[in-house]
């Protein structure tokens, strides 16, 4: 029992240690309102790209990690530049970095899940088991980032891309370690708990006016729950991004494949 306790505390120690990186974007957030001199998209902007090199320069994330972090910057770029086009959201302050309507800032949001990703991964030595094979993988990934964009011209396929990945890790684990004692986690359980925890953190990145949603226009209003979705199925495509990067250069270690 005691072990368990000292493990629990340790878990969540990591965790937060794992989470550098977005809280520095949630610390800027909230102290950005008190900002006047620059917008506070500009000041944002100016906060994540100072905290990205202080992490790297500081031996907190490795090269390659800030790679990954990179990846998931040009990614979510690309999805805002589409979102705040077809109405999904909106950056209603001025800003001298602003492209299309979207603060280049907003990058950062995507990069600091795979921050945490990254740092979580190294920090807890995970393993994956009976990791699908890597074509299909890959394919549920691009189809569901694709679908982040096709959903508003044809059905969301969201839930039946669910249900094919549940399948496809129906028997893959992921093994994570305290204190060098191992413990495990189906992984589809690991994409839903993430995903809900970064729809908590939506709501209060909502309420710092990060960004907002139509309905939130007239007052701040909690996020949707079908988010939390959303959030899930990003975290999905994080997932196998990192882990198909990581099984690229350490196969024998990073990743058991079925």
């Amino acid at each position: 029992m005691k072990q368990a306790l000292r493990h629990f505390f340790i878990f969540g120690i990591q965790e937060v240690l794992s989470c550098l990186f977005p809280v520095v974007v949630f610390t800027a957030l909230a102290l950005s309102h008190y900002v006047t001199f620059i917008p506070r998209y500009d000041f944002m902007l100016f906060v994540c790209l100072l905290a990205q090199l202080a992490l790297y320069f500081s031996g907190i994330e490795s090269k390659d990690e800030v790679k990954v972090i990179c990846i998931f910057h040009v990614l979510g770029l690309a999805m805002e530049l589409f979102k705040v086009h077809v109405g999904s959201w909106s950056y209603p302050e001025p800003a001298y970095t602003k492209i299309a309507g979207v603060p280049l800032y907003s990058g950062f949001m995507y990069a600091s899940v795979a921050s945490y990703m990254c740092q979580a991964w190294r920090r807890f030595d995970l393993k994956m088991i009976n990791w699908p094979h890597h074509i299909p993988v890959r394919f549920a990934g691009a189809l569901i980032y694709l679908n982040f964009f096709t959903n508003h011209y044809f059905h969301d396929l969201r839930y039946l891309y669910g249900l094919f990945i549940c399948y496809l890790f129906r028997s893959s684990w992921v093994i994570f370690h305290i204190e060098r004692k191992a413990y495990k986690m189906p992984v589809t359980i690991s994409f839903i708990l993430i995903g809900f925890f970064i729809w908590l953190a939506e709501n209060i990145a909502t309420l710092l006016g990060a960004w907002k949603y139509a309905y939130q226009h007239n007052g701040w209003a909690m996020v949707n729950y079908q988010k939390i979705s959303s959030w899930a199925f990003l975290v999905i495509v994080s997932y196998i991004i990192v882990a198909e990067l990581r099984m690229l250069k350490k196969p024998s270690t990073e990743v058991h494949t079925s």
